[in-house]
């Protein structure tokens, strides 16, 4: 859930628990926003410093996003503002494939993107990722245009917890559908396209990369070649699951992630002198369970 007025800021940072071993950085995927994190965050380490960002590509998000701006760009932008480093990374579908994309980019360009935004590990949550150009054909633009919905109306459904019926689960996920539109859909499938061609021999931190087993949005088989490929990487992919693990097995995930950071070397925080968090303005929203610490807009 997003604020009124911050409906056409395209990156608002908030912050939800504050903890020492070691802070995470919350990405939601494409029409979603950083509520899709709060059973997660109930279930999370209370050890974690946990960020969010919602993206302009939140379900209430920024109009010209798809037609107009630099995707990876904003993945930075949320990166750069968490005081003192982005820590550990956790990405969500479509937001997982973009800061890979940024990464790469990055890296290409002859930096180091994970100094660069004090990245310590990625935990990569229903990616979209092929091997190969070869693995794309006409019948994936058919399923994925024309189902496009069904990946709205699942997360919806999960959600809700039965709260919605499928009658109005249906309409709710046109509505999304409708709201992302032909741009913004067009945007998706060309980073999905280029992910073939993605350096991932460069992500040269620890990587988690999780699937759920009933995936049809992302197949977990994709989450499986992601990790084969990756130089660090372990691959989970939860029993009885969806594409919305963090909301339907939140005890699962989120044990998950706690086992991948304590495995990390040095987890406890470090705050650089002027990282000061009680220096950002402080957010006025109750209730939902988020308490936003900071905010930023570029």
């Amino acid at each position: 859930m997003t604020l009124a007025a911050d409906v056409e800021r395209p990156v608002v940072l908030r912050r939800h628990a504050e903890g020492e071993r070691a802070r995470l950085l919350l990405l939601h995927g494409l029409a979603n926003s950083s509520t899709v994190w709060s059973e997660f965050v109930r279930h999370a380490d209370r050890g974690f410093d946990i960020w969010s960002a919602d993206l302009p590509w939140r379900g209430e998000g920024v109009a010209s996003w798809s037609n107009r701006g630099d995707l990876p760009a904003w993945i930075a932008e949320a990166m750069d503002e968490v005081p003192g480093g982005a820590g550990v990374v956790v990405a969500h579908s479509f937001s997982a494939t973009l800061l890979l994309t940024l990464l790469d980019r990055e890296a290409s360009a002859g930096r180091d993107p994970f100094e660069r935004y004090g990245i310590r590990a990625l935990v990569l949550v229903s990616p979209f990722y092929r091997t190969d150009p070869e693995d794309f054909d006409w019948a994936d633009i058919s399923r994925y245009l024309n189902d496009f919905h069904l990946i709205m109306e699942d997360g919806i459904r999960v959600h809700a917890g039965g709260r919605v019926g499928p009658d109005l689960r249906r309409d709710l996920a046109h509505r999304v559908r409708d709201h992302v539109g032909p741009y913004g859909w067009t945007r998706f499938f060309q980073t999905y396209l280029d992910t073939p061609w993605l350096r991932t021999d460069a992500i040269r931190v620890p990587c988690l990369v999780l699937a759920g087993e009933r995936d049809f949005a992302a197949p977990p088989g994709e989450a499986v070649s992601l990790a084969g490929r990756l130089p660090d990487a372990d691959v989970r992919v939860l029993p009885d699951c969806g594409h919305f693990l963090m909301s339907e097995q939140p005890g699962g995930f989120a044990d998950a992630i706690a086992e991948f950071v304590a495995a990390l070397p040095d987890t406890r925080r470090r705050r650089p002198p002027g990282a000061d968090t009680d220096a950002l303005p402080t957010g006025r929203r109750a209730g939902s369970g988020f308490r936003p610490v900071g905010e930023h807009t570029r």
